[in-house]
């Protein structure tokens, strides 16, 4: 039940945080591999990609990928947040004094996350390069042709294979489990602290959203270059034998992001990431929370 309810509460943040998703992905893709000044900016913000995806690819272009991002969240996060519920509820995120321990919570937030990655990982191949697809005049990055969600999984599978739909997950296990890492631990232990400071009253859904809050400045933070690396894995082309035509692995594409777009380069997007990480961590988190006391109590 745990793995519904986490993968439930994804889902419903996944819903209002899709069409920054959208945005985050466009972002990270602009300018790819070229030096600042040396390409045309068709996004230059978080709120002029807004209106420029609006008004060029319809409302609906907001919305690109939603079918893949709902089951990559039900997948990824079902996984990844139900397990970590069953080691926490087993108690082997605290310390000999019943506290949460830092380093405990971390390495269970690392190792949740890496599960849950590999398993969607197809998912996310797919998602990525359906909100990547815009009109000539606003594309960035390569542009994919896909009809959907399972043509585009199938006419992967008939291409490269079996290997094929796994192309970029050597991004998303860094990608996910830094993430995982800094924010679960960070959840768990700053839930634990505003419950110290009695702020909120005992067991109140300030406590799990403030909680949400704080982990989400840090998971921006630290995944914000993963999620730049992993974007651009997932999104280029292939050859016919499925090798990447532009970087050979995550090491390949952090050093060639920095070295051709300087640090900045792995925080591109960053206004974006924030506005979709930042929503959806505090959501997710919130609804995760709420869900699983609600099923302790009919229990």
């Amino acid at each position: 039940m745990d793995f519904v309810l986490s993968g439930v509460a994804a889902c419903g943040s996944c819903l209002f945080t899709n069409p920054l998703e959208v945005v985050k992905t466009r972002m990270q893709l602009q300018g790819e591999l070229q030096s600042r000044g040396t390409y045309r900016v068709h996004y230059r913000n978080v709120f002029h990609a807004f209106y420029t995806i609006g008004k060029v690819d319809g409302l609906a272009g907001l919305q690109k990928g939603l079918v893949p991002a709902l089951l990559y969240q039900f997948c990824m996060n079902g996984v990844r947040l139900g397990s970590y519920a069953v080691i926490e509820s087993s108690g082997h995120i605290r310390n000999r004094h019943g506290r949460v321990s830092t380093a405990k919570a971390t390495l269970a937030g690392a190792a949740s996350g890496v599960v849950g990655a590999v398993l969607a990982s197809p998912i996310y191949l797919v998602k990525t390069h359906l909100q990547t697809q815009s009109t000539s005049s606003i594309a960035v990055g390569h542009q994919h042709k896909h009809r959907g969600m399972t043509q585009a999984l199938v006419a992967i599978y008939r291409e490269h294979g079996i290997v094929g739909l796994w192309r970029g997950a050597s991004a998303a296990v860094p990608r996910v489990s830094v993430g995982s890492a800094a924010q679960l631990s960070t959840f768990s232990t700053s839930k634990e602290l505003v419950a110290d400071l009695q702020v909120f009253p005992k067991d109140s859904w300030l406590v799990a959203l403030s909680a949400g809050m704080i982990s989400s400045v840090v998971v921006v933070l630290a995944m914000t270059p993963f999620d730049v690396v992993s974007t651009r894995l997932y999104n280029q082309p292939v050859d016919p034998s499925g090798k990447g035509l532009m970087y050979k692995g995550f090491a390949d594409c952090f050093s060639k992001t920095l070295r051709k777009e300087g640090l900045m380069g792995l925080y591109k997007g960053l206004g974006a990431s924030y506005f979709r990480l930042g929503p959806h961590t505090i959501l997710t988190l919130f609804f995760w929370d709420e869900l699983l006391k609600l099923s302790q109590q009919v229990r």
